[in-house]
């Protein structure tokens, strides 16, 4: 896992840096969540309210509301496609997204629908370190401060 200005950025997933989303394919599904910077920029999160499964969602387009101390706001979907399934454990405790945003902290399950040209879009690896570095540091964001 490379680290960056102590926000921990895993290499083995695809970001949409500019919205600070990351997916991680499963089989035919792609799981999604917020960055590491995502929830340092947002502070102690206290409530996530996933989209219901069923629900189709084209690429920018919500797929659950965070709320904390300093915002709220939208996780937007890094591809399009329907909503398969949710982490009805951050409903309970929105808390495991600042803890765990890789792992436990996931907000929803999406089957895409245009994967490859989506796809096309979304960075990883070394190429996904070197844009988050690029972002932080033009933002001047910090998750160990």
């Amino acid at each position: 896992m490379a680290e960056v200005n102590g926000c921990r950025l895993p290499e083995d997933v695809y970001y949409w840096v500019e919205k600070h989303v990351w997916m991680r394919l499963d089989g035919d599904e792609a799981v999604v969540g917020m960055t590491d910077p995502a929830q340092k920029l947002a502070g102690k999160i206290l409530y996530v309210n996933p989209r219901k499964p069923g629900k189709a969602v084209d690429k920018g387009q919500s797929v659950g509301t965070v709320e904390s101390a300093k915002y709220v706001g939208p996780v937007p979907a890094p591809v399009s496609g329907e909503v398969v399934a949710v982490n009805e454990n951050i409903r309970k405790d929105g808390s495991l997204v600042n803890r765990d945003p890789y792992g436990e902290g996931w907000v929803a399950r999406i089957r895409p629908t245009r994967l490859a040209e989506e796809l096309a879009e979304l960075v990883t690896g070394a190429d996904a370190v070197a844009a988050y570095r690029d972002k932080l540091v033009a933002d001047n964001i910090r998750c160990d401060g």
